[in-house]
């Protein structure tokens, strides 16, 4: 069975989906907008090869919510604090689309004065949300692909998370391979499905370094009735040597 609460994932939504404005409350200025949207599906990495496709489901966030004391970040830095649950300068509630965020903005802070200027002149460009996996499902789907034979992609729906904080943030995609491979990784992790990853270090070996997953001897992988070797290692046992040493020689930098 996989762990839970294995690493900090991140979601992001661009500016126009997140429906970021500053609005006038009776007499003062409030943030609102939305850091998650339920049933919208986003692709993490490439879903045809090493990536897969992740929905958030409606109630994801209702536990947490009831329990938790989350904050408002810029840019996920906890230097940069515009408000928190517990001291009532931020509300967050589920409602029918997703996670919406109302929030005070202090201008005593310089960098909630800067946050307003950098909304009005576009320089924060999304919202975003971090946040623990407590659970999840996954499920394959038949992919249709024009000149091609159809392919099986997954299928990520995450029914319930802790909730760390909210960002608004400058980018609000990831904006390199290495970010993408980490978000999966995190989500292999929480999986932890051995046969997953190996299908996906067939195209990226890199993942073998990032993802650790510990198996209890005679735990089978998927897809398979025969017991897994003992957990003796952090890496995947039993690939070819070669994907193991691509894998090595990213993780320092070596040509391959």
């Amino acid at each position: 069975m996989p762990t839970t609460l294995t690493g900090v994932e991140r979601r992001r939504l661009a500016l126009g989906a997140a429906d970021v404005a500053i609005r006038a409350v009776e007499g003062e200025e409030r943030f609102a907008g939305y850091a998650a949207k339920f049933n919208s599906r986003t692709a993490i990495g490439n879903p045809l090869r090493w990536g897969f496709y992740e929905e958030i489901a409606p109630g994801a966030f209702s536990k947490t919510l009831a329990e938790g004391d989350a904050r408002f970040l810029i840019d996920h830095d906890s230097y940069y604090v515009v408000s928190r649950v517990s001291a009532g300068t931020l509300t967050l509630a589920e409602d029918d689309i997703g996670l919406p965020v109302d929030s005070a903005l202090d201008t005593e802070l310089s960098y909630v004065r800067d946050l307003k200027a950098n909304l009005r002149n576009g320089n924060i460009t999304g919202m975003s949300f971090g946040f623990y996996v407590v659970k999840d499902e996954w499920n394959t789907e038949e992919l249709e692909v024009e000149g091609a034979d159809p392919v099986t992609v997954d299928v990520r729906v995450i029914r319930e998370v802790r909730l760390i904080e909210v960002s608004a943030v400058t980018f609000p995609a990831y904006t390199e391979t290495e970010a993408e491979l980490k978000a999966v990784a995190r989500a292999l992790d929480h999986r932890g499905d051995l046969a997953a990853v190996e299908a996906r270090a067939k195209f990226r070996p890199e993942l073998l370094d990032l993802v650790h997953i510990d198996r209890e001897p005679g735990e089978a992988t998927r897809g398979t009735q025969e017991p897994a070797e003992p957990a003796v290692s952090t890496q995947p046992t039993g690939l070819p040597i070669s994907m193991r040493m691509n894998a090595l020689a990213t993780r320092y930098g070596l040509p391959r």
